[in-house]
Formats: C-alpha cells, structure tokens, sequence
C-alpha cells in the first residue's frame, strides 16, 4: 500500500487566499476490487469523521489493500472556520442559505436517449463510458461560463472525485445524536456490515445529499437495462453515516466505526483479509417513516427520552419550561408522542421557537 497527501483547491476567500482540501490516496499494489471514495466534515461541526478517517488510516497499515481509496477529512473549510463565539456553524452556506450538503449537482439524465446511444457496447465498457460521462458534466458544470456558488463549487468538486470511485462513504453527525446510516432501500444488506444500530432506508432518488448524487444515476442506468432485459446490478454503492453528535470527538469509539467500514470494505473485497462484522441487533425503518417533531411552543426544553432508545406511545419526549407563565399551569408543558418510536437526534439547544424542529424519530421500526 502506497500513501500519498495532496490538496485540492475548492475557491477562494476575497482576500485572495485558495480554499483548499486535504487529500489522502491510498493505492494498491495490484487492483482487483473497488475503489473507495470516503469524505468527511461537510458540515463544519460534524468532526467525528475526521477521527474516524484518521484511525481507519492507522488501521489500514495492517491490512492488503486491493482497492484504491481516497480519503478527504476537513472537506469543507469554510464551514470548519464559521465560528459564532464557542460554537462552529457550518451547517449552511453563510452566502446563499443553503445546507452544504444540498449543494451537489442533479444530473437530471435522460436514461433512455443516452443508453440507445452506447446499447451496443459491454458492460464494462458501458459502465466506463458512463462514469466518464458523469465526471465530464462535473467538469463543465465547474467551468460554466456564469460561474457559479461558493458552495456549489465546492460541491461539485467533491462530487467529481466520488463519482470516479465505485463505493463512496459520506461521514456525517447529527446535532444531539445516537448513530444512524442513510442507506439506499436496493442496497439494504450492506447495514448489517457496519457498526451503526440503525439504517433509515431511502427511496432511490436524488435529494440533494452526496450519497443520493452518486447513486441515483447508477441506480436509474441499472433500473433501465433491467427493464429492457438487460440484467444488471448496481455497479456503484454511496452511504452517508452518522456518527453520532457535532462538536465532538472520541478516538475510542472512532476505531469501532472504522471496523465497521473495514468489515464493509472486506465484504467487497477491497483488503485482502476477512473482517467480520460486530455482531449486534440492527434495526431500521423506510425513510417516509423517519419523522419531525416541531415544538408545539416556544421555550426552554428539558429532553427526556433516550437517543437510540425506543419510547412507547405516551411516555414523555420531552418538557418546554416557559417563566413567563409563571403563575399558570401552562409553565410547564409535558411532551409526548402518540405511538411508538426510536428518537434518533434531537435539536443541539435547550431553548427553541415554536415550529423548531426539536426530535427525529424512528417509527414503524423493523429488525434487520
């Protein structure tokens, strides 16, 4: 295994100064797997996928690598410097408003046309020529004669590099948050390889995300061959993990995420050895099922149900304390759900608006 360090250049401050992204290649000896595309720190609070990286690096020293994998940690440095007081921002562009996690390109393909186009050539070749075909529109979208966001071209130069490797792995955390993966509803047996307890299975769609920019053309080529009668599975896999809360780094737990990317890698043959998955209850739920509790009121919370933890219908979620009902009995409202769920993360602060999205939850919950 070879390592090399390079860095990308994504913008430019209006001081002149390059935004630039660290990049870490590691190469095989003789390719024979997949290639691997791993990413972390989009959103600049979100740091436990740097950990994760660095500790999947250290583990990787001991294995044969048969696959090529590129590793970008700190991946959006405007975001990891938007500082207010103690706190990193970096969840929006400060410039357009918009999640930087929302920013990549939609290729928006007319399957059908291109496919009549290239139908005579082989798999491989045709997999090959669409992958070209999908760094290209990249390429031009990044050299558009209007130019275009800070945000988006940043983006759209992460994409580029995904969309050249066949399985990407976009690290993320929530605000206050247990562990979950977003994982394509056609590649579901992939979630009970890593080391997270709970997989939102979502549909086979762009919304915006990474993940969903690096699949959904391959799933829409796919979907159209077998359509035709061309059987064809997938050829390119994207997941997005969640490693629990912003703000915050653990080491320790770090290494149980990079076994748990380990074993996936294992299982597609990208090092030579066997990694075996932990051996843990898996649980998950269709993402149409993942729902948002908004705060019925405004006021200060007091979070009462577990992260990871299921809450059967009726139990307190949380309470909302208002002083200024001090002297009626509304200055303590309880909160409570009307059927069962897991929460999954909740709003990073204690005090909120009325319509604040307060919880995530898991409901109609299924066992993997």
């Amino acid at each position: 295994m070879r390592v090399t360090q390079s860095s990308l250049k994504i913008g430019e401050l209006a001081t002149g100064q390059d935004l630039t992204v660290p990049i870490f290649s590691l190469k095989a000896e003789k390719v024979t797997a997949p290639s691997v595309y791993i990413q972390a720190n989009v959103h600049g609070a979100e740091v436990q996928g740097n950990a994760v990286i660095y500790q999947l690096m250290q583990l990787l020293e001991g294995y044969t690598l048969c696959g090529d994998i590129t590793l970008v940690p700190l991946a959006n440095p405007l975001g990891i410097n938007q500082k207010s007081g103690e706190f990193t921002l970096g969840r929006f562009d400060p410039i357009t408003g918009v999640n930087w996690n929302r920013e990549y390109l939609d290729h928006k393909l007319d399957i059908a046309a291109w496919y009549q186009t290239h139908q005579e050539l082989s798999d491989t070749e045709l997999f090959n020529r669409f992958r070209d075909m999908l760094v290209e529109r990249c390429q031009q979208r990044l050299s558009d004669e209007w130019g275009v966001t800070s945000g988006h071209r940043q983006a759209v130069s992460l994409q580029l590099m995904a969309h050249q490797a066949d399985i990407v792995l976009d690290l993320h955390t929530g605000p206050k948050s247990c562990k979950h993966l977003y994982c394509p509803e056609y590649d579901a047996k992939a979630a009970s390889l890593f080391s997270i307890p709970y997989t939102l299975l979502i549909p086979n769609e762009f919304g915006g995300a990474m993940d969903e920019s690096v699949f959904c053309p391959w799933w829409q080529l796919s979907d159209y061959m077998n359509s035709i009668g061309r059987e064809c599975e997938v050829p390119v896999s994207a997941f997005t993990l969640e490693l629990g809360p912003q703000e915050y780094i653990n080491l320790k737990d770090a290494v149980v995420d990079a076994r748990g990317i380990l074993a996936y890698l294992s299982s597609r043959g990208v090092i030579a050895q066997r990694v075996e998955p932990v051996q843990m209850p898996r649980y998950a739920c269709y993402l149409k099922n993942y729902k948002k509790y908004h705060a019925p009121i405004g006021g200060m919370v007091e979070y009462l149900a577990k992260l990871g933890e299921p809450l059967a219908a009726g139990e307190p979620l949380a309470n909302i304390l208002r002083l200024d009902l001090f002297d009626c009995e509304r200055v303590l409202t309880p909160l409570s759900l009307g059927q069962d769920c897991v929460p999954i993360l909740h709003f990073a602060s204690a005090s909120v608006y009325q319509g604040t999205e307060m919880y995530k939850v898991m409901t109609q919950v299924f066992e993997l």
